[in-house]
């Protein structure tokens, strides 16, 4: 999975959060924004992801309003 693709959508997108490769081979993450923003960011994570990457399927859990952001940009974690 190719995080520099994401992120690049991440900001283009102008959504902020973080993403995780998992040792089970999945990526894990948490995006915050708008929420027509955030629904484009979850469509291409479902649709597109990036180049090298295979997606078999999508789980976005947790879905909740916030008053304020938590993060300031889109980074990758290790």
């Amino acid at each position: 999975f190719s995080h520099q693709y994401t992120e690049e959508e991440a900001r283009k997108l102008g959504v902020v959060g973080w993403v995780k490769n998992t040792s089970q081979g999945t990526v894990t993450g948490q995006v915050q924004g708008p929420e027509d923003k955030v629904n484009a960011m979850k469509s291409w994570l479902t649709k597109v992801g990036s180049p090298s990457s295979r997606i078999d399927r999508t789980n976005f859990s947790n879905e909740k309003e916030i008053s304020k952001l938590d993060f300031s940009g889109f980074s990758t974690r290790y």
